[in-house]
């Protein structure tokens, strides 16, 4: 694949860990940058990690799955990134993301040289000066197209870093409840979904809705809805659906799909995401049939 059709990740990549012990590797945009993988696009991924077991981890995991690593950064001074699970009496989950890992220091000087067919990044990685900056310097010298995945985390986020990062990104996604919380007081959702675009130049703003599918809502004014159908999956866990939907998106751009097609491909990726446990699947036969049926090639 040439430099200039491959798609840029940039952002966390960590660990939960759990109460007993386990650790299970996610971050969305790890996660999307290991479907995009799965399915040929060899995204470069621009993370880093700590000198430390779980850092060396992540680079087996992306080494097995032949990932290129040439935008890990490694530092020494800050830890891999975590993410502790604790359950209430009621076994409702509580996570707190540990502050101060090494993806908050990612250095846009280290990145290797290329020009991005599509630029991802979440906002998660907004939280610290350090990667923020870095992050609004590679914005501006990659250019578009900019696919923003917002992922509104408490205490993680606030208004105006993530409005400045909607400003003038191609494609956005979120769900719904991160759209109420996005829009002005009182603002209905329809009409306020069209507000945020025109406020801050979108170009097709994406809202998932879980069990109700999805819509896109594009510039010019179209709506296209996606329904995920009578046939549920069965539900094993809905970590990393929204990952594994915009993942699809950006295959979609990335390779011209109409938007109904890309839009029902993510529908139907997402709803296989959420039959299997985490976020990420290391068998590599999960991807096949979605290889086969949508007639992908190897870059």
């Amino acid at each position: 694949m040439s430099a200039a059709s491959r798609p840029v990740v940039y952002g966390e990549v960590l660990f939960d860990r759990f109460p007993d012990g386990s650790t299970v590797l996610g971050g969305a945009p790890f996660n999307v940058a290991w479907h995009l993988q799965a399915f040929g696009r060899r995204p470069l991924f621009i993370s880093r990690v700590g000198n430390d077991a779980l850092g060396r981890d992540i680079r087996h995991w992306m080494q097995e799955w032949d990932m290129d690593s040439a935008g890990l950064q490694l530092d020494s001074a800050h830890p891999t990134g975590t993410v502790t699970v604790n359950f209430g009496a009621g076994g409702e989950p509580r996570f707190d993301i540990v502050n101060d890992c090494a993806y908050d220091y990612i250095d846009a000087g280290v990145v290797p040289p290329v020009t991005p067919a599509l630029f991802y990044h979440g906002t998660l990685i907004l939280r610290n000066s350090g990667s923020a900056a870095s992050l609004a310097m590679l914005r501006n010298k990659l250019g578009k197209p900019v696919f923003l995945d917002v992922n509104l985390r408490a205490p993680w986020w606030n208004r105006d870093t993530v409005a400045a990062s909607l400003d003038g990104a191609d494609i956005v996604k979120l769900n719904e409840d991160e759209l109420v919380l996005l829009l002005p007081e009182g603002a209905a959702p329809g009409d306020g979904a069209r507000h945020l675009m025109q406020r801050h130049g979108i170009g097709r703003l994406i809202i998932t809705r879980g069990a109700r599918g999805a819509v896109a809502m594009d510039r010019d004014g179209t709506s296209l809805e996606i329904d995920p159908g009578a046939a549920a999956p069965q539900v094993i866990d809905t970590v990393g659906a929204g990952d594994a939907f915009a993942s699809i998106v950006i295959l979609g751009n990335l390779l011209g799909w109409p938007l109904q097609i890309t839009m029902q491909r993510a529908q139907q990726f997402a709803s296989a995401i959420v039959s299997v446990r985490g976020a990420v699947v290391r068998d590599r036969d999960f991807y096949q049939p979605f290889i086969n049926d949508w007639n992908l090639t190897a870059s």
